[in-house]
């Protein structure tokens, strides 16, 4: 019987692997390989890289009880598929494709000595689909969404009943468990989670998604940034959710979470069509911002110390959970890049080295949205008020008072900026300006002027 490797990377499932389905094809023997890269673990959050331990734990089970188990070794992944080959005979290598730079450089390396074949499934559907009729990548969500929509995707598969692995193959042990983190990993995880969003929080989903002081979102985004879950096999629940559900207002809260589905679809396929978004601006003409150093303006943004509670409460958030909900990761960019003209590079960098669900093209594509330098990005001149903003998605300050405390006692109407606070009212709250909390470490509207002359200025040494 011939034997095919799985290389398991960002796909630590059974349920709906094409990967693992091709490597099964024609009844092979499969071997599940995970190789510990340290170029990419010494490089990611303590978060993500205790998340994926533990996800490679739950994936050794689960593959153990159909008769099989992960084989891991350490090393370059070109070395270490070189030894595996010779040492287990196998005749072919099948991984889901990545579309990171890194990723395809070193997948290309491997393809010219090895074989290695590259099966989609990062995805629904592949980015190299996703043109418009001349060819050209879309730069736009909408007309992509419509294509994305359009076009129709194979339904998910189930995951194998039993694997058959030769029993003589030597695995490294399993690193060891990485402290405590903030999700429980593994697909069983996933798939509960997905079947519990689905029947309840999905309902009110479209009104509550953006709100910061209500439990309104799927928390499945470092599921799906680890392939725990399989973009398919979400998008296919989704579906099967609005079309069984009589409630007009279900429906609508699986619309907009399909959208955003969507929207991760979309940063892949920028990644994929313009690799050197990982290290500049989209918009050529916003290449040239004059971005201020300023550690100590970045500082205090890393901190949760700007006298901003919102953007405090949110960076605070960050480094507490590893996880930042979507509107809040959206305040905090706009504040530093436009707020304080700090080069939104530094800000992308920051969230990568916390967030458990840190993700390439998600990450960057979300931070060039905030700053109004990439595709389909928000105009220059849309500049988040970050006290809007907190009155907003966080009418009473129940989010603010969680993640600062030293702000417990100061009134609702104070809340979103004490600053405005009388001396009197500093007093009665146990709050002080300054000692217990920080006053605003830039003014919003003089900060908003600042910025708009910077992007202008770009645009106009663009173009000259």
């Amino acid at each position: 019987m011939s034997l095919a490797v799985w290389w398991v990377r960002r796909d630590l499932r059974l349920d709906d692997n094409p990967a693992l389905r091709a490597a099964l094809d024609g009844g092979r023997q499969v071997l599940p390989l995970f190789i510990l890269d340290w170029r990419l673990m010494n490089t990611a959050s303590p978060a993500r890289r205790a998340f994926l331990v533990q996800g490679l734990h739950r994936l050794d089970e689960a593959l153990r009880q159909r008769g099989s188990w992960l084989v891991l070794r350490r090393g370059a992944p070109l070395d270490s598929l070189h030894r595996v080959i010779e040492e287990s005979g196998a005749s072919a290598i099948y991984a889901e494709e990545d579309y990171s730079p890194f990723a395809r450089r070193r997948d290309d390396e491997i393809i010219r000595q090895l074989p290695l074949q590259r099966v989609p499934g990062l995805t629904v559907q592949h980015p190299a689909l996703m043109v418009k009729a001349d060819g050209a990548p879309y730069t736009a969500f909408t007309p992509f969404s419509r294509m994305w929509q359009a076009l129709s995707a194979e339904p998910p598969s189930p995951a194998p009943k039993h694997l058959s692995t030769p029993p003589q193959l030597i695995s490294e042990p399993l690193p060891q468990l990485e402290g405590v983190t903030s999700l429980p990993a593994g697909e069983d995880e996933a798939l509960r989670r997905l079947d519990a969003f689905l029947t309840e929080a999905v309902f009110d989903y479209h009104e509550q998604r953006n709100r910061l002081d209500l439990e309104g979102t799927s928390l499945l985004s470092a599921y799906l940034r680890f392939g725990m879950l399989s973009a398919r096999r979400a998008v296919a629940a989704v579906r099967r959710a609005a079309q069984d559900a009589e409630d007009i207002r279900v429906q609508r809260g699986c619309e907009v979470w399909l959208n955003e589905l969507i929207w991760r679809e979309f940063y892949h396929a920028v990644l994929y069509h313009f690799p050197w978004v990982s290290r500049d601006a989209f918009k050529p003409h916003l290449r040239s911002i004059s971005w201020r150093d300023d550690p100590v303006s970045f500082s205090a943004w890393k901190e949760g110390c700007t006298g901003y509670p919102v953007v405090d409460a949110c960076m605070r958030q960050l480094t507490t959970m590893n996880w930042v909900h979507n509107r809040g990761r959206m305040i905090v960019a706009s504040f530093l890049a436009k707020d304080l003209l700090i080069d939104w590079r530094q800000g992308e960098r920051w969230f990568m080295q916390h967030l458990v669900d840190g993700d390439p093209a998600a990450n960057n594509g979300g931070w060039q949205w905030s700053s109004g330098v990439g595709t389909d990005a928000a105009p220059y001149f849309r500049i988040f008020n970050p006290v809007l903003q907190a009155q907003k998605f966080d009418p009473r300050g129940e989010f603010v008072r969680r993640w600062l405390p030293e702000l417990l006692g100061v009134p609702d109407e104070f809340i979103h900026q004490p600053w405005c606070m009388p001396e009197s009212v500093q007093r009665a709250s146990g709050c002080h300006l300054n000692r217990d909390y920080p006053l605003p470490i830039v003014d919003h509207r003089a900060a908003r002027l600042r910025a708009l002359a910077a992007y202008r200025q770009s645009k106009q040494t663009s173009a000259g």
